[in-house]
């Protein structure tokens, strides 16, 4: 412990010997893991602050223009060229030894970048992946298999328990994580996951030459998801995307699940399977389940000028609950019938906290999409929607309907794309919407004519604009994270609230140990009404 310590404070040390005469000042604070740094000089410098053997990984985002990047050491003397002349968004890896002091940015242009710490890895966390299995069952059980035992006596203690296999991590130190085993058993060729602890379809491994197939994960233990298996998938001939859409033929839920979602669905391929870890929090509103709505749902049809198009309109008023009073709240909750069935019960939620004060008194409007179509048209940051939203449906369902809104009363909210309308529209109209709340929103975004170096749409527009009377309520799941360099709704969320904040927003930010899955949302919604508006 003592050699380490000595070790960072040499590297610190050297970090502040590098020379004012070297080009580019040094950052004062050294670069730090997801923190990222923004720059426009043509020659920079930015100190490391690391220990000897860390593994490194970075991005580097110069736009259209090239740059190189370099690691120098104490005398501002080059050791090693890690990107040569690229532009774009690059990813780069190297390990700290002695004399690493810091990066230098050297662009090609008259642009900028933005270069970030994504992943450092101690040594001592270097560990290899521990030979055989993460799942001591399945351990067990490949053992049996090897001298030539059967799985019947496994498959019977798998039904009796469902699946999937949740097993205590071996190591002391795991204490909140679980081990999660997904099964298939039977399959001839293959065996995909979706909706598991990574935003990829994953493939299952089969067992030596039994009827098992499995996959293993070490997941936090307040985990809550929801996933579907696919056997035998077809290698179809076409493109990547082609090959990866064919798992929707044979998407259906776990046969070994003992929560089928939702248990009245027609048949098990219009059904997933649903995990709810002990540690999993609360989802406000919905502890008892399901319940018959006890408020007024009524159902319009609303037709857009501005988009030349009609759609679906639902208001829910709980009971108890005055529309026309000064103090309700206003909730627009894009994809409106995703939230009206008893996968995402919205308005039971809203009888409940209304009911017993955890929330004021909360109208909701569902708004449908006429078509696919248009909602991937409509939703991404579009401003025409916007203009919808602000100039014609609220003096609509004030005409209409009665109600009246106040800005600081009325909250847009979404899931995925629907998160980005929300943080979008209310930024574009803060006059009309004073809240947005976004459940996995789809920040990764950008328009198809944006510039290489603004892969991140929202955040760049609240970076360029003057500070507006919005508050933010942003989530997402730990397992929405990019993968092969490409940023993902985790990093982008996270990434968006950094912005936010800087720009002195009122900003709540929640990480669920969940996916993109509606299982989630539902609860996240209710967290995010309370942090907006709750007593």
């Amino acid at each position: 412990m003592l050699m380490e310590h000595m070790k960072r404070l040499m590297l610190l040390g050297m970090v502040m010997m590098i020379p004012n005469g070297c080009a580019g000042m040094p950052d004062r604070s050294p670069l730090v893991v997801d923190v990222p740094i923004s720059g426009t000089e043509r020659d920079a410098v930015h100190s490391l602050a690391l220990d000897d053997g860390d593994y490194v990984e970075g991005t580097l985002d110069s736009g259209t223009d090239a740059a190189d990047l370099r690691l120098i050491d104490t005398e501002g003397r080059p050791i090693r060229l890690l990107l040569n002349g690229t532009a774009g968004r690059e990813v780069f890896r190297f390990v700290a030894g002695p004399g690493m002091a810091a990066l230098r940015v050297t662009l090609r242009g008259a642009g900028g970048y933005r270069l970030a710490l994504t992943r450092r890895i101690a040594v001592a966390d270097q560990r290899p992946v521990p030979p055989g299995h993460l799942s001591p069952t399945i351990a067990a059980l490949a053992e049996t298999v090897t001298r030539g035992g059967g799985t019947e006596a496994f498959w019977q203690d798998m039904a009796r328990r469902g699946t999937p296999l949740i097993e205590p991590v071996t190591d002391a130190a795991e204490s909140e994580r679980v081990t999660m085993t997904f099964l298939a058993r039977g399959a001839r060729r293959n065996v995909r996951l979706l909706g598991g602890p990574n935003s990829r379809h994953e493939n299952l491994e089969r067992l030596g030459g039994s009827d098992v197939w499995f996959k293993s994960y070490v997941v936090p233990a307040a985990t809550r998801l929801s996933y579907q298996i696919a056997p035998d998938v077809p290698d179809v001939p076409g493109t990547c995307r082609e090959c990866r859409m064919a798992i929707l033929s044979q998407l259906q839920a776990d046969p070994l699940n003992h929560r089928p979602w939702p248990v009245d669905a027609p048949d098990r391929y219009n059904q997933v399977s649903l995990v709810e870890l002990p540690g999993a929090p609360p989802q406000p509103g919905l502890e008892g389940g399901w319940a018959e709505p006890a408020g007024r749902l009524v159902g319009e049809r609303f037709a857009s000028r501005i988009l030349g198009n009609t759609r679906d309109i639902a208001l829910y008023t709980p009971p108890g609950v005055d529309p026309k009073g000064k103090d309700t709240v206003l909730l627009l909750l894009f994809d409106g019938p995703d939230y009206l069935d008893r996968q995402a019960p919205v308005p039971t939620m809203l009888d409940r906290l209304t009911g017993d004060g955890r929330l004021p008194p909360t109208v909701a409007v569902f708004i449908a999409n006429p078509t696919s179509e248009a909602r991937e048209r409509e939703l991404p940051a579009n401003p025409a929607f916007a203009a919808m939203l602000a100039d014609e449906l609220l003096p609509w369902l004030g005409e209409r309907m009665g109600i009246r809104f106040r800005p600081d009363r009325t909250v847009l909210a979404g899931s995925s794309y629907g998160g980005l309308a929300a943080v979008s529209a209310a930024l574009a109209h803060p006059d009309r919407f004073g809240n947005a709340l976004s459940l996995s929103g789809s920040f990764w975004w950008h328009p198809a004519d944006a510039p290489p170096d603004r892969p991140e749409h929202m955040a760049g527009l609240v970076a360029s604009r003057e500070r507006r009377p919005v508050r933010f309520f942003l989530s997402a799941g730990l397992f929405e994270g990019g993968s092969d360099g490409d940023i993902g709704i985790l990093e982008s969320s996270r990434h968006l609230r950094d912005v936010l904040e800087a720009k002195g927003y009122e900003v709540t930010y929640r990480d669920y140990a969940a996916g993109h899955d509606r299982f989630a949302w539902r609860g996240a919604l209710g967290d995010g009404l309370m942090a907006l508006f709750g007593h």
